[in-house]
């Protein structure tokens, strides 16, 4: 464990740095310098000292940094089909939007647990991947996998509808 501590006081400020040179957000890059030692932690029995620990180190912040920018897209295109639903204020497309919320939420009471509260807790709790894999006692990459799985369900089972 020392190792580990040692590693992490060593490093961090260089990963961090470089983190922030791709991201420009200070915030952002200590979140993503967190989750590079998280990652790093977990596959440390891969490094095969081919390179240095610092560009290993910093090949896990970039794919880190890689992961978390597709998840933002994918977020900021939700958030933007969301707006264009809400944007029409006629009563028929008002109307519609419930009706068609109504559907979602039938088809999302019929899924089988866990699925059915991961999809809640994503879509009404507004909770990030890593909040909902606390909650349910599992990881982050768990509950990526279970939405992505209940997203698909839904969507088959509406194409059927």
């Amino acid at each position: 464990m020392a190792d580990i501590e040692k590693i992490y006081s060593e490093y961090m400020p260089q990963v961090y740095r470089y983190l922030f040179s791709l991201c420009h957000d200070s915030n952002l890059a200590e979140e993503l310098t967190q989750e590079t030692f998280f990652q790093a932690l977990k596959s440390i029995g891969n490094f095969r000292g081919d390179c240095k620990l610092y560009v290993w180190l910093c090949q896990i912040a970039k794919h880190v940094w890689i992961k978390d920018l597709k998840r933002r897209k994918r977020e900021d295109t939700y958030e933007h089909s969301q707006e264009k639903l809400v944007s029409s204020d006629s009563p028929e497309a008002h109307v519609l939007r419930k009706e068609q919320m109504m559907d979602m939420y039938k088809l999302l009471h019929e899924l089988n647990e866990p699925m059915r509260e991961v999809m809640y807790l994503r879509i009404d709790g507004n909770f990030s991947f890593r909040e909902i894999g606390e909650i349910m006692g599992k990881d982050e990459n768990w509950a990526r996998v279970t939405y992505y799985r209940g997203k698909l369900q839904l969507r088959r089972e509406s194409d059927e509808m």
